[in-house]
């Protein structure tokens, strides 16, 4: 599917691009797909997907790779930039009857040579857990669909947990299961267990343990994708209400919310560290969320249609001590607590304890780059640099930070001046942490609008630090303009529970259809933003009217506020990179040590090495050559 606009070359299909780390090349040999290659109908189909575990082989080939297109499940040995594919021998291969494959999630914790714990969810609302190495299916959850009858949208391992995971539907229930519990022949009872504003959690009524042990009901809609944080305790929600909704994950509590600028949200991601959040979808745009502050700190505008996968590069992301100390005004002490990263992980990942020691080193200034990617239905990848003059805007920049806009010849400098920051306090810039709403938590709000009630007194003032930005903006980006009306989101919590081991019959196929309505429910429409939707009927358009008006009054009512800040009060991020790199809309970008793996709706897994990453086993022996070729 072409681009909107320019000619040929903005046609083009990309096959390399140059950020300031050097060159990333495809390679055509490393490409995944069906065994036959050919392109995928993608008509009426779910989103391609792809996971990715590694399973400690020592031979060096340990990553495995599981990826589904249309009613097909492939599960192969993942070689990347080593060796090329070997299409004609999946590990494992599955063919689904009635239903399709949504999303699927490995658990780590489990993963061997000889077997990995799979979850799978399906168009029907079924989520089956099978293990591909061994090609068996171990259980069958929501069978008879007595728990929720609408399409998985995402499901996911509870970090740190060999048996529970979550399940997200397009209902906008999200539910919390074990694996050694069975969901039982009547439909579950609940009982209230928490509730807040605008959300509740419920537990499964019942004699004996059975799933889901817990259901989450937050706001009106799907819940198109949820995030753990880095350490777990956090669950970000993405909703097509348009809005993020961030919870406390074993107290069940809001700790924050933010609205897109019109639109439902599809994806969302945690910054390695956990300090940012990262979200996009029908308004065309990325924005970033700030977890301490609880308020938009700026949004990126390049994609010409809606967002469909945001993701962090943990191995880009540095943060780099300065030279000289001298040009932070204010003590030691001050600088660590403006830029302390969130404490108390327990689970914390190697590079948000890489990050967090290298912010703690001798009380001198840090240069931060946080890098992250996104990829849409028109097709492109945007790369995009979170640079220190956005996320401290108070504080001096520092000599050695590393400038972000290495693709654009002309970009305005960052405005923040250091000599209005000669007295900073901790009072300027202290982020606290806060389970009420962000719209009760207005602590040191970045904003212009005079209208706002968020905004204090010590907000700072206009113009606004921009790095990697366009000039201020003063309208919607995308050129779309009519507001989403479908709304939700959920949450989570864990919840102890006795494992009950249970003997669930096995099987090969599913075969539950969809209703229309669910069918009609997870269609998008390609290459185009909300201001594009056309309809079959007067009756169709009318509809399409009216919610569209009760949404715009609802958007309204949020925008200009800690919510929804207005364009102008924010700053825009223009990208690093952004190249048009497949024929079909994009619907995944994951980040790995030595290459990016993105996928299109034709069902094309393709692999872009990093710089210098061409060709070399992990040992770095360069006797051992690659198959591939570089494009």
């Amino acid at each position: 599917m072409a681009a909107e606009g320019g000619g040929k070359e903005m046609n083009e299909i990309k096959t390399q691009f140059t950020t300031r780390e050097g060159v990333y090349k495809l390679l055509t040999h490393s490409e995944y797909s069906r065994p036959n290659r050919v392109p995928f109908n993608s008509q009426g189909s779910n989103p391609v997907k792809v996971s990715f575990v590694n399973v400690n082989d020592q031979s060096g080939n340990g990553d495995r790779i599981c990826f589904n297109v249309g009613r097909e499940l492939y599960f192969y040995i993942y070689k990347g930039v080593r060796k090329a594919a070997d299409l004609s021998k999946p590990i494992d291969k599955r063919i689904y009857k009635g239903t399709q494959p949504t999303c699927h999630d490995f658990n780590p914790l489990t993963a061997t040579a000889e077997s990995v714990s799979l979850l799978v969810g399906f168009s029907a609302g079924q989520v089956q857990l099978i293990d591909p190495i061994k090609k068996e299916t171990s259980k069958l959850f929501n069978e008879e669909r007595l728990i929720d009858k609408s399409g998985v949208t995402c499901v996911r391992w509870v970090p740190g947990s060999e048996s529970l995971f979550l399940v997200a539907h397009s209902s906008g229930s999200l539910y919390l299961y074990n694996v050694e519990h069975t969901c039982g022949t009547t439909p579950p009872h609940y009982q209230l267990l928490k509730q807040g504003d605008g959300y509740a959690v419920h537990t499964c009524k019942s004699k004996s343990a059975r799933n889901p042990l817990l259901r989450w009901t937050v706001g009106e809609g799907a819940l198109n994708e949820f995030a753990f944080s880095p350490d777990g305790k956090f669950l970000a929600c993405a909703s097509q209400d348009g809005f993020l909704r961030v919870f406390g994950f074993d107290a069940a509590e809001l700790h924050g919310t933010m609205k897109s600028y019109f639109g439902g949200l599809l994806c969302v991601c945690w910054s390695p560290d956990g300090r940012y959040i990262v979200a996009g979808g029908e308004d065309d745009l990325v924005t970033v969320w700030s977890f301490s502050d609880c308020r938009v700190i700026a949004r990126g505008h390049g994609h010409k249609s809606w967002v469909s996968v945001v993701a962090f590069d943990h191995c880009t992301t540095s943060v780099e001590d300065s030279d000289p100390p001298a040009e932070f005004s204010g003590s030691d002490e001050e600088f660590h607590e403006q830029i302390h990263f969130a404490g108390g992980r327990d689970r914390a990942n190697s590079s948000q304890s890489h990050l967090s020691k290298r912010n703690s080193t001798d009380g001198r200034p840090v240069s931060v780059t946080y890098r992250f990617g996104s990829v849409g239905q028109d097709t492109q990848l945007c790369l995009w640099d979170l640079t220190e003059d956005i996320l401290f805007p108070h504080l001096p920049l520092s000599r050695t930070r590393t400038h972000t806009n290495v693709m654009s010849a002309t970009s305005p400098p960052a405005t923040g001046s250091a000599t209005n920051n000669t007295t900073t306090t901790t009072t300027t810039t202290t982020t606290t942490t806060t389970t009420n709403p962000p719209g009760t938590n207005g602590n040191n709000t970045v904003s212009s609008s005079s209208g706002n009630s968020g905004a204090l007194s010590n907000s700072v003032p206009a113009p606004l630090p921009r790095s990697n930005s366009l000039p201020h903006s003063t309208g919607p980006a995308g050129g779309s303009t009519t507001p989403n009306s479908h709304m939700s989101s959920k949450g989570s919590s864990i919840i102890d529970s006795a494992f009950i081991a249970t003997g669930v019959s096995k099987f090969a196929t599913l075969s539950l259809h969809d209703t229309r309505k669910e069918r009609h429910e997870k269609d998008h429409k390609r290459n185009h933003s909300m201001g594009h939707i056309s309809s079959k009927s007067s009756d169709k358009l009318n509809q399409l009217s009216s919610a569209a008006r009760t949404a715009k009054a609802d958007a309204a009512k949020t925008l200009g506020t800690l919510l929804c800040p207005r364009m102008e009060e924010v700053p825009l991020l223009e990208p690093l990179v952004c190249k048009k790199i497949a024929h079909e809309r994009l619907t995944v970008l994951i980040f790995l040590e030595d290459c990016l793996v993105t996928a299109c709706q034709e069902g094309f897994i393709c692999t872009w090495a990093r710089p210098g990453k061409v060709g070399l086993l992990p040992s770095q022996n360069p006797t051992n050559s690659p198959s591939g070729t570089v494009v």
